[in-house]
């Protein structure tokens, strides 16, 4: 079940609650259910896929890409596995970990581990969501944001993209208020 903190430290994690507090952002937040392929519960266990893995497990979920083809033009996904044991992993992730903004919306379907999203309200104020296996964000287009794993360092994404030139970030110049939890 998602969390969200807010930049007073308050928690939530009833979904009602998250989505008013969400609300002025629009972003959306559901939860997908992996379903029952027996052969795709082995592939989330494991730490690290190769592309044909990578593509059983995307072949599995494309219930949702057809659904996010018909209704909102989306064209392509990956499957984003990251853990401890990828080389220069922190590196990876820094550029992510500052506020941005893309010009299409984030689209994540978290499959295994946890991630978690910050935001910048319209108010100015700071919240951070993190998001469990089996839910789905979209944080749409020009949001200000930024993205950490939680110290486990472990997540398992499907991506979704109208065009992948349009998720390239821009970084504000704001600062992050919120304390990330070390690991």
């Amino acid at each position: 079940m998602a969390i969200l903190k807010l930049e007073n430290g308050t928690l939530y994690q009833d979904l009602p609650e998250i989505t008013r507090e969400l609300a002025s952002l629009n972003i959306q937040l559901n939860q997908w259910n992996v379903g029952s392929d027996r052969q795709l519960y082995p592939l989330l266990a494991q730490e690290s896929l190769n592309e044909d893995e990578k593509e059983q497990v995307l072949q599995a979920l494309d219930g949702y890409f057809e659904q996010l083809q018909q209704t909102a033009g989306y064209q392509s996904r990956d499957l984003i596995v990251l853990h401890p044991g990828i080389p220069n992993l922190d590196e990876l992730l820094a550029k992510f970990a500052q506020i941005h903004t893309h010009a299409d919306d984030e689209v994540r379907y978290i499959i295994d581990g946890e991630a978690v999203f910050g935001f910048v309200r319209p108010d100015g104020s700071q919240v951070e969501l993190t998001v469990q296996p089996q839910e789905y964000i979209n944080v749409p287009a020009n949001t200000e944001h930024w993205f950490h794993l939680t110290p486990a360092k472990r997540v398992k994404a499907v991506r979704y993209f109208i065009s992948t030139e349009g998720w390239v970030p821009q970084y504000t110049a704001r600062e992050i208020r919120i304390p990330q939890a070390v690991g």
